[in-house]
């Protein structure tokens, strides 16, 4: 009967640490790469947020540029119509159509105004919803990154300690931060104390 040769206890013993390593070591590139997400997440988020509000000014803007012909147009109708009230039974036949025509021609760019500024209104308003939508999941995305990190740490330090409750630890923190990046992106949930303002 052939001699089976069993292996030593340290031999044993650095199998298991080799394999805890690498555990931990395949599961810290996770981490990376979640982090890496994360990361794009927020910026994303930062970017659209300032596009957003970029745009909603531009349109506030314009809509206050509406206001101003509007605002014109009303004052040019009002003269008119006092024009034509006070004179007109005494301006001749011509004049009189013609300041008629032209109080028609102003009081429909009154209306026009009026309208191209509700439009307006809408997609301003639609811009800043945008704008606060990206606000309100920018903090998930900034909180996700720092989990992270320091998962990334401790699982780091699990391996120079050799310790797996530091490591049980880092995963905690990971599956945070994941969730927090899975809610930057989706938006599922609504956790209060990350929400600052309106």
């Amino acid at each position: 009967m052939a001699e089976i040769e069993l292996p030593k206890m340290e031999e044993l013993e650095k199998i298991k640490i080799r394999s805890f390593e690498r555990r931990v070591a395949l599961t810290t590139s996770i981490f990376a790469v979640t982090l890496a997400i994360a990361s794009l997440g927020g910026n994303n988020s930062t970017k659209e947020m300032l596009l957003a509000q970029q745009q909603s000014s531009d349109q506030w803007a314009f809509y206050q540029a509406k206001s101003i012909k509007e605002h014109q147009a009303r004052t040019q109708r009002q003269g008119l119509e006092l024009e034509l009230a006070e004179r007109g039974e005494k301006m001749p036949p011509e004049a009189r159509n013609k300041t008629a025509a032209l109080l028609g021609q102003v009081t429909e760019e009154e209306k026009r105004y009026q309208s191209e500024k509700q439009e307006i209104e809408k997609e301003a308003k639609a811009l800043e919803h945008e704008r606060d939508l990206h606000r309100a999941k920018n903090p998930y995305f900034e909180f996700a990154e720092v989990l992270l990190q320091i998962s990334i740490v401790m699982a780091s330090i699990s391996i120079l300690a050799d310790t797996p409750v530091i490591f049980h630890f880092s995963l905690i923190l990971a599956s945070l931060g994941g969730f927090l990046t899975i809610n930057g992106y989706l938006f599922l949930v609504r956790i209060p104390f990350l929400h600052v303002g309106p």
